[in-house]
C-alpha cells in the first residue's frame, strides 16, 4: 500500500494490511480513547506508548513545568501499587519503561515480551488514571527536577539549545525550556499540579499506540478494563480531542542575535531560521534537503567544514517541526580561532544550496538514504510505536514504508532549491556560547 491512510476522528474502526505484511488497526472508542496498533509478523516483543497531547507550550504561566512534573510523579505510586511495585512490574519481566515530555505531548511507554503486554497495559492504565501524587513524593520530585535543571545549566550545549529556542520564539511558549525554570519549579504548588493532572488526563485526550506482536481486540478489552478500574468514565460518549491547529504561527520578520560569554574551550553556535511545520506537504523535500546539506558524514557541511578544512569536530544541519511552526539551521562547535572561517564556509554552503540547488547524484543518494533509514527504523518496535502515535496525533494519516518511498521518489530538484531559498532568506536567529572573536562576530552579523 503506497497511498496514505486518512485517520478521521469520526471513523470508529480501521483494519488494513500495510507494507511488509503488518496489520494496521485503529479504534476510536465511544469514550474518545484512541487505540492504534501494528501487528508485526514474527515479532517476539511489543512496545506500547500512552500519549497525552499536552506539553510545555500548553501550560499557563502559573502551571509552567507541570507537564514535566507529572512525567516524574506518575511513577510514584497509586492506591494499588507503590513506586517500587511499578518499577518491579516491568523489571521482573526484563522490560523497559520510561516517560518523556516534549513541547506538545507527554508519553508513558514500555517495551516487553509479547505475552507481557497485558501487564504493561494494566500498569500504565493505573498510572494514568490513579496516581496519588502524595505531598512527600511531590517535594522529593521537586528536588529531583531542580537537580535536572542544574545539570542542564552546567552543560553549555544544552544551554545553547535552550537559549536558541527562547531567542527564536521570543515570548511564545514554544521557546520555554520544557522542564521549567528554577523559579517556576520552586514556586509550583502540589494542588495546582494535581488539578492540571485531573483536568487534562482524560479519555478524550488519550492515544495508545502499540507495535509488535499484538492482538488488537485483546488489547482494547484490557485497556478499557484498566481505565475503568482507575475510575475513568468510559460510558459517556465523547469526541476525541481535535488535533492541534496547524495554522502557521505568525513570527515577526526580524533578525535575532544573542551571545553568551562563558569560559569554554570552544565556540559553539547555531545559525537558525524558520522551518516548516509538522504537517507541511514539503516534509520529504525538507528531509532530503537536510540530508544533503548537513545530515551525515557525506553531507556538504561535514565534507567542507570538517573533512577538507579541519575547522570543527561537529557540524550538522537540523530541522524540528511543531504543529504550527518549525525551526531549521546549522550547529557548529570549534576553537575560537577557527570560528570566523567556519562561519564563512557555512554561510557559503547555505548560499550555494539556495542559489544552485543540488545535483542529481545528491538527490539519488538522499532518496536511498531516506528509504534505507525508513526500512531500518521498522526493525524497531519502539520506532513503529512512535510512528503510529505521530500519525494519529499530528499528521492525521498513516503512511507505510512503500508510501514513504514513493513520496521520496516524487521530490524534484526544483522543490529542493525552492525550499532552500525560502529557508535561507527567511531571517536568521543566531545563538553563540563561549569565546567569540571580533572577526567571528562580524561574520555572524553578516548573516543578519
Amino acid at each position: 500500500m503506497s497511498e496514505p491512510i486518512p485517520l478521521p476522528l469520526d471513523l470508529p474502526e480501521l483494519d488494513l494490511e500495510v507494507a511488509g505484511g503488518a496489520r494496521f488497526r485503529r479504534s476510536v472508542l465511544p469514550s474518545g480513547v484512541r487505540l492504534i496498533t501494528e501487528d508485526v509478523p514474527g515479532a517476539a516483543s511489543v512496545s506500547i506508548g500512552c500519549f497525552v497531547p499536552l506539553g510545555s507550550r500548553d501550560e499557563a504561566d502559573s502551571e509552567y513545568g507541570s507537564s514535566h512534573f507529572l512525567e516524574h510523579l506518575l511513577f510514584k505510586g497509586t492506591p494499588t501499587r507503590s513506586a517500587r511495585d511499578v518499577a518491579l512490574a516491568f523489571e521482573r519481566v526484563g522490560g523497559d519503561f520510561n516517560a518523556a515530555t516534549s513541547r506538545e505531548q507527554t508519553v508513558y511507554h514500555a517495551r516487553v515480551r509479547d505475552h507481557d503486554l497485558p501487564l504493561a497495559i494494566d500498569v500504565l492504565a493505573d498510572m494514568l488514571t490513579s496516581s496519588l501524587i502524595e505531598h512527600d513524593d511531590f517535594e522529593t520530585e521537586r528536588g529531583v527536577i531542580l537537580e535536572e535543571i542544574a545539570m542542564t545549566d552546567d552543560d553549555p550545549i544544552d544551554v545553547l539549545w535552550e537559549r536558541f529556542y527562547a531567542t527564536h520564539f521570543d515570548e511564545h511558549p514554544l521557546g520555554r525550556p520544557i522542564a521549567g525554570t528554577r523559579e517556576s519549579i520552586s514556586a509550583t504548588k502540589r494542588d495546582g499540579v494535581v488539578e492540571f493532572y485531573r483536568r487534562n488526563y482524560r479519555p478524550d485526550t488519550l492515544v495508545v499506540a502499540i507495535a509488535g506482536r499484538v492482538d488488537h481486540e485483546a488489547a482494547k478489552i484490557r485497556l478499557e478494563a484498566g481505565l475503568r478500574a482507575g475510575g475513568w468514565d468510559l460510558d459517556t460518549p465523547r469526541a476525541p480531542t481535535p488535533r492541534r491547529d496547524a495554522t502557521v504561527l505568525a513570527r515577526p520578520a526580524r533578525e535575532r542575535f544573542e551571545t553568551l560569554d562563558r569560559p569554554l574551550e570552544q565556540t559553539n553556535l547555531i545559525i537558525g531560521m524558520p522551518g516548516i511545520n509538522a504537517t507541511d506537504q514539503r516534509r520529504n523535500v525538507n528531509g532530503m534537503l537536510h540530508h544533503i546539506l548537513g545530515g551525515g558524514m557525506s553531507s556538504r557541511l561535514f565534507q567542507e567544514v570538517r573533512e577538507r578544512r579541519g575547522l570543527v569536530y561537529s557540524v550538522y544541519s537540523f530541522s524540528a517541526t511543531h504543529a504550527d511552526a518549525g525551526v531549521a539551521g546549522v550547529y557548529a562547535g570549534c576553537l575560537p580561532s577557527k570560528a570566523a572561517e567556519a562561519i564563512r564556509v557555512i554561510r557559503a554552503e547555505l548560499e550555494r544550496v539556495a542559489t544552485d540547488g543540488v545535483t542529481d547524484e545528491e538527490m539519488a543518494d538522499a532518496r536511498g538514504a531516506g528509504a534505507g533509514a525508513g526500512a531500518l527504523a521498522l526493525e524497531s518496535n519502539v520506532a513503529r510505536m512512535h510512528r503510529l502515535a505521530r500519525a494519529e496525533l499530528v499528521l492525521g494519516e498513516f503512511i507505510d514504508l512503500d508510501g514513504s518511498v514513493a513520496r521520496l521518489n516524487a521530490v524534484t530538484a526544483d522543490e529542493l532549491r525552492s525550499l532552500a531559498q525560502t529557508l535561507v532568506t527567511s531571517g536568521h536567529t543566531i545563538e553563540a556560547i563561549g569565546p567569540l572573536t571580533d572577526e567571528a562576530r562580524t561574520e555572524l552579523e553578516a548573516l543578519r
